[in-house]
């Protein structure tokens, strides 16, 4: 027993590898006899050590009859004299310093001497418990001894007598000693904690928390107000004991424990682990439950379920998917979200969605995203299916656009998490491409057939005029992520996002947002021109320069004024972007139509140097007199012939369509202005007024969504661009597609006019096939159109 009269105060230091003392801290040192090693043994309140660890220590004491006295008990035990200043045999230090030193403890040395289980001894198993949670090989044996003395079943009668007695301290030391047993972070401990006849009381213990001024009620919460609801029967009595213990350990896990200090924080993962690997048996377990899936699925689709039976399968079904997070991702994608998919999630996802309850659709969104998340490739195929039978307005993805539209979080919490999902599904770099068809054309084409403008109908809405109509901060939110997803379409998409663009002429109405008061909105306007004019095309050039699209952002740097903040800064960026790349069709449109507006900016250099980039090219251009033509502005960009994907034939396409033998210099804007710019431009016009007459019969028919083109025949998609000036005409209506034109025979394409020609046409399913395999696999491009010419 220890001897609690020489506990001593005591500091301990360390020799470090300089042969320099570490000061590792105060505690208190005392003497007990250990039966099983026939000896005196020291106990230290505070530190302790591994028995494999190479290291010297040394105790300092506060009073030297202190140190006096514990000298004297070492020397005891050791058989020396303890007048001598060193006892040890140093010849015998000398002979197994190399061996002794350096071994791990033998297998069969002693375990963990445990104390009586008695009340009167529980602050000495509390220190004891306490003093080895430094030491991994004593953290070891304390463990063995606990399971093999069947110590915790011990401790919780003690606890009862405790809980009878309304003996305090008891019951604090009781506390003490099982914080110390989690901190063992043993799994067979848990396993004899967690047990259903032990849990609750080790609950009780844990009410008991010194550090707070009265005890809690946690067993009062776990069995009174915390029910267990079964939406539909379990028949399997070990799936209901799982998740009984699962709720109750990550109870205590999430509430009754402290929260684990820096010492602490490694020292429960086994606890995290034993509630991961529950959750992964009861995922399981469900899962090969054939029948109560089934039942799951027919109830939430079922039109006679009430809403609050609904609402609960719903949330039932969303904690399921929130527990599958525990899977290895191999199964959980191919194993578990098949087995979803096969019962008919996304259907059953796609009536939720259509619901009024908020609290329903709020749940469906975290079931989606974690649907788009493991497996955005299933999504997109049950989204092309149903795309072949159903309005565009019954589409699950436009469903989900609504969503995110109409939340109603002043936050827009929702509309964030709805924003990635769309990202996922939209993003290339995640789609597939197989043998006969690929992934990213045939949903790209659908999307933008089919829900791009539910995307941008708030958009369209809010810039009729020219300010914003509607500028609060819950609108300007919502259209700043609107403009972050077009923008991600514009760096990751091509030709169906140009052709959007320019058929909607959507820059023009994305520009109204500089005017927002509402900073944040202005700049994500002008950080997709930006996107745009970083892409460095030339087809966007010309639609920005046609178009005056850089007046707007013109007027916003005048109104800003000399306000040095983040709008003023963005937008000498943009300009200084264009200087910097030498983009000679900007340049020169900026100077001769704009320039007057920078005349007087002097604290950046930036406009001054535009213009004498400018005025070197107009030395360049006086230089080439022997030149038979006037070069054009445009820059000559040639491709090579070599195998390439759909995507990239398409964007020859739009290259090949300027290809003029073109020098370095460029042609002023003004004369471009006047006429000389070619019948490109001109061909563009003929482009404008046949979309500005097919929007308007879009107008007329918008209330009926628009369905899948046939199979057999190939849409051609004519862009537009607003001839007049900006304010002059109306802009093209939110609700109308992209598709200005008529559907024509394939076949007839060739023969067109050169004022109807289209430029994308969007392929059939098969046109890519066609491409791989013609002339023997060599990738071809298709027959083109008449292209514009100059």
């Amino acid at each position: 027993m220890a001897d609690t009269s020489t506990r001593r105060r005591v500091k301990l230091y360390m020799l470090n590898e300089d042969r320099l003392w570490d000061d590792r801290g105060t505690g208190h040192v005392s003497s007990v006899f250990v039966e099983k090693l026939k000896g005196m043994s020291l106990l230290d309140t505070l530190i302790v050590w591994s028995e494999a660890d190479n290291y010297d220590f040394a105790l300092s004491f506060q009073e030297k009859a202190g140190c006096d006295e514990i000298w004297e008990k070492i020397c005891q035990v050791q058989g020396k004299d303890p007048s001598v200043d060193i006892t040890q045999d140093l010849e015998q230090e000398s002979e197994e310093v190399e061996d002794d030193r350096f071994d791990e403890p033998s297998d069969t040395a002693l375990p963990c001497e445990l104390p009586a289980c008695e009340l009167s001894k529980l602050e000495e198993i509390s220190e004891l418990f306490n003093s080895v949670l430094l030491s991994p090989i004593r953290r070891e044996k304390l463990a063995l001894a606990i399971e093999n003395d069947s110590y915790i079943q011990k401790l919780i009668d003690i606890f009862h007598m405790c809980e009878d007695l309304e003996n305090i301290d008891g019951l604090h030391h009781l506390y003490d000693i099982f914080k110390s047993i989690f901190l063992l972070n043993k799994n067979a401990l848990f396993e004899i904690m967690f047990a259903d006849d032990m849990i609750f009381d080790v609950v009780g213990v844990l009410e008991y928390d010194p550090s707070l001024p009265q005890k809690s009620n946690h067993r009062d919460y776990l069995r009174k107000r915390a029910h267990f609801r079964e939406v539909i029967s379990l028949n399997n009595n070990d799936l209901i004991q799982k998740i009984h213990q699962t709720y109750r350990v990550q109870y205590i896990q999430d509430v009754i424990l402290p929260t684990p200090s820096m010492f602490e924080e490694n020292m429960l993962s086994t606890l995290s682990s034993f509630i991961f690997f529950n959750k992964v048996e009861i995922v399981n377990m469900i899962q090969e439950d054939e029948k109560f899936l089934q039942t799951l699925f027919a109830q939430l689709v079922d039109e006679e379920t009430e809403d609050s039976k609904r609402r609960d399968l719903t949330l039932f079904l969303k904690e399921f998917c929130t527990f599958s997070q525990t899977l290895q991702a191999q199964s959980r994608d191919y194993s578990f979200f098949k087995t979803l998919s096969n019962m008919g999630i996304l259907g059953a996802l796609e009536i939720i969605l259509g619901m009024e309850d908020e609290q329903m659709k709020s749940a469906a969104i975290d079931i989606f995203s974690y649907i788009v998340e493991f497996s955005p490739s299933m999504v997109r195929e049950y989204i092309l299916q149903e795309g072949q039978r159903q309005d565009d307005e019954d589409l699950l993805i436009n469903l989900v656009l609504e969503q995110m539209i109409s939340d109603k979080d002043p936050e827009l919490g929702g509309a964030v998490q709805l924003m990635g999902i769309i990202r996922l599904l939209v993003d290339p770099e995640n789609m597939l491409g197989t043998t006969n068809k690929t992934e990213k054309t045939e949903f790209l084409s659908f999307f933008y057939r089919h829900s791009m403008h539910v995307l941008t109908a708030p958009l369209f809405a809010n810039t009729v005029e020219d300010t914003p109509s509607k500028d609060d901060y819950q609108t300007c939110q919502l259209l700043s992520l609107i403009l972050e997803l077009i923008t991600f379409c514009v760096e990751h998409h091509s030709y169906h996002i140009k052709n959007y663009i320019v058929g909607k002429d959507l820059i023009r109405r994305v520009l109204v947002l500089l005017k927002s008061k509402h900073t944040f909105l202005a700049l994500s306007a002008l950080r997709l021109v930006r996107k745009v004019v970083g892409l460095k095309d030339e087809f966007y050039y010309r639609y920005i320069i046609k178009g005056d699209l850089i007046g707007p952002i013109v007027e916003a740097f005048v109104a800003n004024g000399d306000k040095y903040n983040l709008l003023n800064s963005a937008m000498i960026e943009l300009f200084e972007f264009i200087k910097f790349e030498d983009i000679k069709s900007l340049t020169c449109y900026i100077v001769e139509k704009h320039y007057e507006a920078f005349e007087s900016v002097a604290y950046v250099q930036t406009f001054k140097n535009l213009k004498q980039r400018y005025e070197q090219h107009q030395d360049r251009l006086k230089d080439k007199t022997n030149l038979e033509s006037v070069p054009s502005i445009l820059r000559n960009n040639r491709f090579r012939r070599e195998a390439r994907t759909l995507e990239e034939e398409e964007e020859m396409w739009f290259d090949q369509e300027d290809e003029i033998e073109d020098a370095d210099g460029v042609m002023p804007v003004s004369e471009m202005f006047m006429g000389r710019l070619g019948t490109g431009l001109d061909q563009i016009n003929k482009f404008l007024e046949r979309n500005r007459t097919a929007s308007a019969k879009d107008t007329e028919l918008k209330e009926s969504p628009p369905k899948l083109y046939n199979r057999n025949t190939a849409n051609a998609i004519n862009i537009s661009v607003n001839r007049s000036p900006p304010n002059n005409n109306p802009s093209p209506t939110p609700m109308s597609s992209p598709e200005g034109s008529p559907l024509e025979d394939k076949t007839n394409v060739q023969t067109k006019k050169p004022g109807m020609v289209g430029l994308v046409d969007y392929p059939d399913e098969d046109s890519e096939e066609d491409d791989e395999d013609n002339d023997g696999g060599s990738m071809l491009p298709a027959s083109k159109r008449p292209r514009l010419s100059t």
